[in-house]
């Protein structure tokens, strides 16, 4: 499963117990600018060190700060993978480091809880999806949003060739089978042992990576799937999928044959339309609860229904923030023009407060939003 999603909804939010260290920096996929965020991070520990020594005596500070320096020392780290941003939020009890499809705003802070903000605005948003290159022996996963795509790192045990699923003896089988059947003037379907091998070695894989895909990224997620592959593989795989997130459209050539920027492109022309009509359709059924009285724009009416657990979908500008705090007790908003906004933020209090009641928050472009004060409620009741 994805780590972040699965942190975010297990650990993260429910996570007490002060201090909770909280860090947040954009970074650089280039290796040109990775002196730059390595120097940048050593900063904001430096800042986080200080705040801890306010409040806690150095012998406490210590332990908690400790991994956060190993990371700064850490020149392996520094030199790999990198993405647009990054996120390592540390306690007594975890610690955590995340790269992030999105830059951030640098952010160290020190806490009774983590503070996830920055996370909801990212998780939540609408654009995001899953690329799955289907082969006869092994699979790739991506996933991306309308400005990046990337590979993921499958957890162990994930079946990422059809080896992992049949074993080599099988496998080597299925192998030499399928290029027995191929030889016959390319003819790929057919009767005999060798179509038969093929045929069962096929659909085991298939099955595994259908099953494996939707228990550990699609069911979580909610996220769209599209499916990259030569037509026949991609034929193949839907005959057995159960996966309700897969997309009708497809990519018809392997990612291997792609330049990572070739497959964004493709995805995202694939994928648009379907967010589209996502962001229709919520805009549509705020509208229709609006006109019912089970919709509201008002951000201090919807404050109090979210801490009630009246709020089923919250639709949240992606680009709007209003400083301020939520009460969480009266679901009172306290408005602060002085407030930092990437930290007290009004929106994002409340759509954690939907999250945390089990409701649906989504990140809308500014241009999508069918309200003008950063949300949209659509209630339960």
């Amino acid at each position: 499963m994805d780590r972040l999603l699965q942190d975010f909804s297990a650990e993260l939010q429910a996570h007490q117990g002060a201090p909770c260290l909280s860090l947040y920096q954009p970074t650089h996929r280039a290796m040109a600018g990775r002196q730059q965020d390595a120097l940048r991070f050593r900063n904001l520990v430096d800042e986080l060190e200080a705040s801890l020594q306010r409040d806690y005596a150095k012998r406490d500070v210590g332990p908690l700060i400790k991994p956060f320096r190993a990371l700064a020392d850490d020149a392996g780290f520094w030199r790999g993978t990198m993405r647009d941003g990054l996120a390592v939020l540390g306690s007594a009890e975890l610690f955590r480091v995340y790269h992030l499809q999105r830059p951030v705003p640098e952010l160290a802070v020190a806490a009774g809880s983590f503070h996830v903000k920055p996370l909801i605005r990212i998780l939540q948003s609408a654009d995001r999806y899953h690329v799955l290159g289907v082969d006869r022996e092994r699979i790739r996963l991506f996933e991306g949003n309308r400005d990046q795509l990337d590979e993921l790192e499958l957890p162990a045990g994930f079946p990422r060739t059809s080896q992992d699923v049949l074993g080599e003896r099988e496998n080597q089988r299925y192998v030499g089978a399928w290029a027995a059947r191929a030889g016959q003037a390319g003819v790929l379907h057919g009767a005999g042992s060798d179509s038969d091998i093929v045929d069962t070695a096929m659909e085991r894989f298939f099955r595994a990576v259908d099953q494996a895909v939707l228990e550990q990224y699609s069911r979580p997620s909610g996220r769209p799937l599209l499916l990259a592959g030569l037509p026949e593989n991609l034929g193949r795989f839907r005959a057995f999928s159960r996966n309700p997130f897969v997309l009708e459209a497809s990519i018809g050539v392997h990612p291997d044959t792609l330049a990572p920027e070739a497959l964004r492109e493709q995805a995202w022309r694939a994928i648009e339309p379907t967010y589209l009509a996502r962001l229709q359709g919520l805009v549509e059924s705020y509208q229709a609860g609006y006109a019912h009285e089970l919709g509201d724009s008002d951000v201090a009416k919807v404050a109090r229904s979210a801490v009630a657990g009246r709020v089923a979908t919250l639709l949240v500008d992606a680009e709007r923030r209003v400083p301020g705090r939520l009460d969480l007790a009266s679901g009172a908003i306290e408005p602060d023009a002085l407030r930092r906004p990437d930290v007290d933020d009004l929106l994002d209090d409340i759509a954690q407060q939907v999250l945390a009641g089990g409701g649906q928050v989504v990140m809308v472009p500014s241009a999508r939003m069918p309200t003008d004060t950063g949300l949209a409620a659509i209630y339960r009741y």
